[in-house]
């Protein structure tokens, strides 16, 4: 993808966003709030809205914050896969640069797995999280997406996804062998969690998470205040909306899945008002962080995405 057509070609849609912005205030003071305080929840986008993994379309970061700032969100979550570099002064020229757009970085996404019966490996993967929340303290990011992992069975995720995310534990083993090694290894990432005051949120994202129930066991056992939810509300393939309300009042911090031109994997068709409802209900005032997850091209799908989220979540 050339990186200035990209840019250069995002022009035309940015007042979406920003239209949409300006009528939910104007929505609020006409609802009896002269004051113009901020209804609803604010929005970010993740980085990833604008990439996908695709190895030749790469966005960087810098580059994803002047999109965001231009199309008019409140925050930047960041995809730490995305970072092509992790330098101190990188870092800083980050930081700087969404203070000076009025943006706030407001996540940040690992990746990391504790589905591992070897103790060593998921020892590597406890060290994997903890760099990720020492980077999050230099970005001054207050949250990092974790995941419980998969056990590694499909041949990839493309099949992952055809088999609705449930894949099958490695031979000998069994998913209730797993729970005891999430949690153990989580725990073992909170010291790290308070001491740069950063919240971790584990996603419903496939593996032992992918249920409620699953997800539930774990941040219930944990038992922490450094220990939340990242709920997706893409991540649940069948009952969304039930299974959402499920986990929402354990929710840090949210990411909202939208599906122009078609989903990468799947398509939902997900009720933003439904689920703005719900998160409402748990008063849940936190950031909704739009995961555009569509074939459209992300410089007018990611406005419009924008556009659909501050109806919904950004009116009293």
């Amino acid at each position: 993808m050339d990186r200035r057509k990209f840019l250069a070609g995002s022009a035309a849609a940015l007042s979406m966003g920003t239209l949409a912005g300006t009528a939910a205030r104007a929505e609020n003071r006409a609802a009896g709030n002269p004051s113009g305080a901020r209804p609803g929840n604010p929005i970010a986008v993740s980085t990833y809205s604008f990439w996908h993994f695709q190895p030749d379309a790469v966005v960087k970061i810098e580059d994803c914050i002047a999109m965001a700032a231009d199309m008019g969100f409140d925050g930047v979550e960041i995809l730490e896969k995305q970072m092509h570099t992790k330098e101190p002064a990188y870092l800083r020229k980050l930081k700087r640069q969404s203070l000076v757009a009025g943006l706030a970085l407001r996540g940040l996404s690992t990746h990391q797995s504790f589905l591992f019966p070897k103790a060593e490996e998921r020892k590597k993967n406890i060290d994997i999280t903890i760099a990720s929340i020492e980077l999050a303290y230099v970005l001054g990011i207050p949250t990092v997406r974790i995941n419980t992992g998969r056990w590694g069975t499909s041949k990839d995720f493309d099949e992952l996804m055809k088999n609705r995310g449930i894949e099958p534990p490695l031979p000998g083993y069994a998913d209730e062998d797993a729970f005891p090694w999430v949690i153990e290894s989580i725990e073992r990432c909170l010291p790290a969690a308070e001491k740069c005051g950063v919240v971790l949120g584990l996603e419903n994202h496939w593996g032992l998470a992918r249920t409620p129930e699953g997800l539930l066991r774990i941040v219930n056992a944990v038992n922490s205040p450094w220990l939340g939810v990242t709920l997706d509300t893409g991540n649940f393939l069948e009952d969304p909306y039930e299974r959402i309300e499920k986990i929402a009042p354990k929710a840090t911090h949210v990411h909202a899945k939208t599906y122009y031109g078609g989903g990468m994997w799947y398509t939902l068709d997900l009720d933003y008002a439904r689920i703005a409802a719900i998160l409402r209900k748990a008063n849940y005032r936190g950031y909704i962080s739009l995961e555009f997850e569509g074939n459209e091209d992300p410089k007018t799908a990611v406005p419009k995405s924008l556009a659909v989220l501050r109806k919904a979540f950004c009116t009293v």
